[in-house]
């Protein structure tokens, strides 16, 4: 008789598998074509801020030519710091000359962008807006890299 290759289960392949569920959408806002960026009341409200009484600092990376991410970082000084103001139904913050410098052609362009929290420092949390449109991403029309598929003809 001859040996068989035999593959054997483990308990692990006994056990269905679950769907992980969605993740929630991360808040988002826009900016205006007057250069302010405005953040939504639902969006205020999942953050937990309090635009009335909320200050924050504005920072973007350092090294960087064009702007892709902003940082709003909440403070509670007077000095240097920016104020939500009302306009329409959300809150804005007027960063014209900023996002100008940055080269976000806000004028032409609409721009959206997802607010995402990360550690800042010890007790403070920070909020990334990460600055997209909502136009989509164009096609590649660079040269394949890689190897040919295997069905390719070589000439």
């Amino acid at each position: 008789m001859k040996a068989r290759a035999i593959k054997f289960f483990s308990p692990e392949d006994n056990v269905s598998v679950t769907k992980k569920p969605q993740e929630k959408p991360k808040p988002t806002g826009y900016v205006s074509s007057s250069g302010k960026l405005v953040l939504p009341p639902k969006t205020l409200e999942e953050l937990g801020i309090e635009p009335e009484t909320a200050r924050f600092k504005i920072g973007a990376q350092q090294g960087k030519r064009t702007l892709k991410h902003l940082y709003l970082i909440p403070s509670s000084d007077e000095n240097g710091t920016f104020v939500l103001s009302r306009s329409g139904r959300g809150y804005s913050i007027p960063l014209e000359l900023i996002l100008r410098k940055g080269g976000v052609d806000f004028e032409n362009t609409k721009y959206i962008f997802e607010v995402t929290l990360f550690n800042y420092e010890e007790g403070v949390v920070g909020f990334e807006l990460t600055l997209g449109t909502e136009e989509p991403k164009p096609a590649y029309t660079g040269k394949p890299r890689g190897r040919k598929p295997k069905n390719a003809v070589v000439a």
